[in-house]
């Protein structure tokens, strides 16, 4: 298939005012527009097509690069040229924006929408691309009346995932009316669900599978140790290489590792430089990113901010990087071109336990390797254990068994490690991918808004539970496993009754309490407690704006790489003040015993919830989470840097990053306008001001859907946000932006001030030079006095 040329053909100016009676005729259409950009489909994408627009499911079980995406395309077309409504869902929000802005492209803006838990754009567009949650609680609300005539699921063997595997059935389960394309490279066995969709639906399905792998893979077991293997490959022209590793630690150190060796010449190490000219890399691990960068390797995980993984992206794109070393999340479906893959391990601790790779993942990464239009094969290359690979170059060099035996020879680690050899890697080779299997929870969450549903449509809440009780006998689970879930929905129901969430009345039906109808349309779970609790702090206390922070993090997942060295340095000062005090070293052992991170108002916080919780049973007792991230750097309004610093967590500044956004958003989501004082207005405008110096690209990107709820999308860069229309909170972050700069250059901190001036074309260098005859003449006049 040739690849298509970038000339953004609009497919919605080929469709008549009215739409295409005739599926042929649609199908006529869609064929002359994939022709006219010089792509030649493959068989298996023509038999796509041709079930697609006569009306059949269609599950697409074909290789990584074989073309799944115009076939999705295909589907959307035929639903759009039918004046129907057409949902995209994937697992991730960046695969989500990324199929936005492409379908924005091919359909025009107007046409297209996206929705994820942040907000909306376009919601009613009849394109909508959304995380597959949200298909899923539109479809358990509306089931066979909610607006859906088509779904493509992208990344569908998702559907096995533990924790949220239902977002993929319940659609299945609920939408009789509308056409599926449900598509991945891994999903094994599925004519269960096929059969199913089938039976549910009196529509056929399709099963495409017998695509061939445009480029084909050539796989390798390797008892070189790691930096043999890697200098193989790169030697061999065999980059660019994707390093596969399962901690954020040991791929960092893997990147540190590869700085002794120079895989780019003076070229091609120009070439980057000329790329990254003008990149801010001055964040405290920055200055490791731009190096590695710079050497020609890239570094990718979750513990990054956001705009260094988007430039390691970005450069692979251009063919820039011999090397990268990422996690795992990099295999799935982030647009990196790669042409070998290396596993430095096939163990993984899974959540739970340290396990070997499944056949699945296995298959899902390695499929990462060979790029299309550049490359006629792809290498993937499986490490053999560190101290099998020791053990193995000790035994040819000692040939005599009796000296043999007298060696030390290394052992494997002592935790988080399983044996993996070469027969556990033909297994992942060549077996194919497990079975699918489904997984179902009920919850108080879903039977109330099932219930919720019910009533608003009858004024009888009751049909809502039997409507999740016929939904979980429907379900793909096991018989045992459906028995289950029947015990939990009827408990759940038990317990909503005693706490009179739930009024019985004769007949019998049932009714909400009315105070709960917005309880389940604010953000967090525990948002109404939030609430309730913020009415109990004094508004003229001196600490009110804080408080109110600490009781936002209370309701938020816990970012345990910073409260663990939250931990580590509160057991540092402990430790230097009973050294201090001359306390010996076993009684300093047991005093670090109870230490952990800072909980301010912890034993409010719990008495309050505890109080709450009696009313509203739906709530999980571990929910609540004291802890002061946010607070500590508001208290001295601190500089990002200077905690990561302070923390010692370099490696995790990406999750601050998150978890100061979500900080950030829960205050203006869950905090009433009435409860917000001129001091709580001053420090939400500290913390956007703070958050855009470092990153801003998770909270403008919220901030657009937030204010683009109803509006239509833009195909190109989106329009600067106007911040200016709530003259209060503009004021504020004026006076934030402000103390910024103010506060950099009282500590001297260049980088700081170049950061808080972003955009105006001064460097570090300048701000210090413009700034030295001030010094100087303060120095003068202290020397004076």
């Amino acid at each position: 298939m040739a690849s298509p040329d970038d000339t953004p053909l609009r497919l919605d100016e080929r469709i008549p005012d009215l739409g295409f009676a005739d599926a042929d005729a649609a199908l006529d259409c869609f064929l002359g527009w994939v022709l006219e950009r010089g792509i030649t489909p493959y068989d298996h994408q023509e038999e796509t097509f041709l079930e697609l627009f006569a009306g059949s499911h269609v599950v697409l079980d074909t290789p990584t690069g074989s073309g799944k995406s115009l076939c999705a395309l295909a589907q959307h077309f035929k639903t759009f040229s039918e004046l129907g409504r057409t949902f995209y869902t994937a697992p991730i929000k960046a695969l989500v924006s990324e199929k936005f802005f492409e379908l924005c492209r091919v359909f025009g803006a107007e046409h297209v929408g996206m929705m994820t838990g942040d907000g909306a754009i376009n919601r009613d567009a009849p394109i909508v691309c959304c995380t597959a949650e949200i298909l899923s609680n539109l479809a358990l609300r509306e089931g066979a009346d909610a607006r859906v005539d088509s779904v493509v699921m992208d990344e569908f063997h998702y559907y096995a995932d533990r924790d949220r595997g239902m977002a993929w059935q319940i659609p299945l389960l609920t939408l009789p009316n509308t056409q599926f394309l449900l598509m991945s490279a891994t999903l094994g066995d599925t004519s269960a669900i096929r059969d199913d969709l089938e039976r549910r639906t009196g529509r056929p399905v399709a099963h495409v599978d017998r695509a061939q792998r445009p480029i084909p893979l050539e796989y390798r077991y390797s008892m070189d140790p790691v930096h043999e293997a890697i200098d193989h490959i790169v030697r061999s022209s065999q980059a660019p290489l994707y390093i596969v590793h399962f901690s954020q630690r040991e791929a960092s150190e893997q990147a540190q590792a590869l700085m002794s060796v120079n895989y780019c010449d003076s070229t091609e190490k120009d070439a980057i430089a000329a790329a990254v000219r003008g990149f801010r890399f001055d964040s405290p691990f920055g200055k490791h990113v731009e190096r590695y960068i710079r050497h020609g390797v890239g570094l990718h995980h979750a513990g990054m901010l956001p705009r260094y993984r988007l430039l390691v992206e970005k450069l692979a794109q251009q063919g820039l990087l011999k090397i990268i070393c990422g996690t795992d999340t990099l295999g799935v479906g982030i647009n990196v071109p790669i042409r070998s893959v290396l596993f430095t391990k096939l163990c993984k601790y899974d959540g739970r336990k340290v396990d070997i790779l499944t056949r699945r993942d296995f298959q899902q990464i390695a499929g990462r390797a060979g790029r299309a239009g550049f490359d006629t094969r792809g290498y993937v290359v499986v490490q053999a254990p560190a101290h099998v690979i020791d053990n193995a170059r000790l035994a040819a060099k000692h040939t005599d068994p009796k000296k043999l035996r007298k060696v030390r020879k290394s052992q494997p680690p002592t935790h988080g490690f399983k044996h993996w050899d070469e027969d556990t890697f033909r297994q992942l080779v060549d077996q194919p991918p497990e079975t699918l299997q489904p997984t179902f929870r009920a919850d108080l969450g879903q039977l109330l808004a099932v219930m919720q549903h019910a009533q608003e449509q009858g004024g009888d809440a009751l049909p809502g539970l039997a409507r999740l009780h016929a939904l979980v006998d429907e379900s793909h689970l096991p018989d045992e496993r459906r028995a289950w879930v029947h015990e939990q929905l009827d408990a759940h129901y038990d317990a909503l009754l005693r706490a009179q969430v739930v009024h019985l009345h004769p007949g019998p039906t049932a009714t909400l309490d009315p105070d709960l109808q917005h309880d389940f349309s604010l953000h967090h779970s525990l948002s109404l407690f939030l609430v309730a609790a913020l009415s109990s702090l004094d508004r003229a206390s001196p600490t009110y704006a804080l408080d109110v922070v600490t009781m936002v993090e209370a309701i938020l997942d816990h970012p345990m790489a910073i409260l663990n060295a939250q931990t580590a340095r509160e057991k540092g000062r402990k430790v230097a003040a009973l050294k201090a005090e001359g306390i010996p070293y076993e009684d300093r052992l047991e005093a670090l015993e109870g230490i952990r991170w800072p909980e301010p108002m912890k034993d409010e916080l719990w008495a309050m919830f505890d109080a709450y919780v009696e009313h509203h049973p739906w709530l999980d007792r571990d929910a609540l989470k004291p802890k002061a991230v946010a607070r500590e750097l508001a208290e001295g309004y601190r500089g990002f840097a200077d905690y990561i610093g302070e923390l010692g967590a370099h490696r995790s500044e990406g999750q601050l990053l998150r978890y100061l956004t979500d900080v950030y958003k829960a205050l203006l989501q869950n905090v009433p306008e009435a409860m917000r004082t001129a001091e709580l207005t001053d420090l939400l405008a500290w913390l956007r001001a703070l958050l855009g110096r470092v990153d801003s690209s998770l909270v403008t990107e919220w901030e657009r859907l937030l204010a683009g709820s109803d509006a239509p999308a833009t195909a190109g860069p989106p329009p600067p946000l106007d911040i200016s229309a709530d003259p209060k909170a503009f004021a504020a972050r004026i006076r934030a932006e402000l103390h910024g700069i103010v506060a950099a250059l009282a500590r001297s901190d260049w980088e700081e001030a170049h950061a808080c001036m972003r955009g105006n074309g001064f460097l570090p260098a300048d701000i210090e030079a413009a700034v030295q005859p001030f010094l100087d003449e303060a120095g003068d006049i202290a020397f004076d006095h």
